[in-house]
């Protein structure tokens, strides 16, 4: 199958975590032999921001790691037909410009042969709905929603049988626990500081447990600004900046616990939506103890998979029995990976999207073959 997706970025994750589970899944559909074509924007914002913090050489991880993905940058001026040409499938991502949704659904329209989805993997359609409303899906397909919670919302907007739930999950051919284990120590947290959705949650649920715990703390990621590394100093912690993914496995195995902070969002209107670093973190194999989430569609085994804290004092003790107790330690990492491995790998999901793209061919199939 020829399969085309746009993306805001496939070479860049600076800020951009649908990243990490596309490169996983078109790896995947490479490896099963998929004809793969990926567009992105050129000058994407978060591949000017990883170019501007890091230069060509911020790209070096994501090319060393998945030499068989590559993308093509496009303008407004390119000829979106000739994009497409020969597609069975096309895939956009929610974070590309309107006037591109509305061209593609416009060669749909027009009698264009391939299957169309739009592929949401954020809260907006809750936090700006007149923006997500605006897009002209008039003529998709259908819609991949990272959540139950979402896919409901669509359903609300009249998507009824055509929106279906696609989980994010993990890469297994990189993440996974280190071949041979090594030193671990303190308590490291790889995520980005937003827009101030989280701060309370962060200092509740993690800088102030960790010190209380006597646990180092190291914090990757990017848009700190100088208050929150300010924050950070307070409480002990150690900011390191930008990592690229591909790195996460790596430096998962040098810390003894991670933690899950949901985005507000994520904890309230969407519930039941975990960050992709929950099924990336469990499949490295590292204990990890959440903030408040509930797990409204079973996706976990919670308490078994993952510890949760339902306040600051209860994740400060959760990480003192981590640090100490290394059988704990040993049933949270068994458990989480079991659970990684039957049901929530980037290999799950190619399934999945296959067989939603089976049930939209087969029934025109057979009305053409009528």
């Amino acid at each position: 199958m020829r399969i085309v997706y746009f993306t805001h970025s496939l070479a860049s994750c600076w800020n951009h975590g649908n990243a990490h589970f596309l490169r996983g899944v078109l790896s995947e559909l490479v490896a099963r032999g998929h004809d793969i074509q990926v567009w992105e924007p050129q000058g994407s914002w978060s591949l000017a921001n990883l170019l501007a913090d890091h230069g060509d050489a911020g790209l070096e991880p994501w090319r060393r790691s998945y030499p068989e993905l590559h993308s093509a940058a496009y303008t407004p001026m390119c000829l979106l037909e000739k994009m497409v040409e020969g597609a069975d499938l096309v895939i956009v991502h929610e974070w590309n410009e309107p006037y591109l949704i509305a061209k593609l659904g416009g060669l749909r329209r027009l009698g264009a042969p391939f299957t169309l989805l739009f592929h949401d993997t954020h809260h907006r359609a809750v936090s700006e709905p007149e923006a997500m409303q605006a897009y002209d899906l008039s003529s998709y397909d259908g819609v991949l929603a990272f959540g139950e919670a979402l896919t409901e919302v669509y359903r609300g907007w009249g998507w009824g049988g055509r929106v279906w739930t696609w989980h994010e999950a993990a890469d297994l051919r990189r993440f996974h626990p280190p071949e041979q284990e090594g030193e671990r120590n303190g308590l490291v947290w790889i995520g980005n500081w937003g827009d101030g959705e989280r701060t309370e949650e962060l200092e509740q649920f993690m800088f102030r447990p960790a010190r209380d715990a006597r646990m180092l703390l190291d914090i990757y990621g990017v848009r700190y600004p100088d208050e929150a590394k300010s924050m950070l100093a307070r409480y002990g912690a150690h900011y390191h900046g930008w990592a690229p993914n591909a790195a996460a496995p790596e430096i998962f195995a040098r810390h003894l616990a991670t933690v899950h902070v949901p985005r507000r969002y994520y904890a309230t209107i969407l519930p039941g939506i975990p960050t992709i670093r929950v099924f990336e973190a469990l499949a490295c194999g590292i204990p990890l103890v959440s903030a408040p989430w509930e797990d409204a569609e079973g996706l976990f085994r919670p308490g078994e998979d993952y510890l949760i804290a339902r306040d600051g004092e209860e994740m400060q003790r959760h990480l003192a029995a981590i640090r100490r107790d290394p059988d704990l330690r040993a049933s949270l990492v068994a458990s989480g990976l079991e659970t990684i491995r039957d049901r929530h790998s980037c290999a799950h999901r190619v399934d999945e999207l296959l067989e939603i793209v089976a049930s939209l061919t087969q029934p025109q199939a057979a009305r053409n073959a009528a």
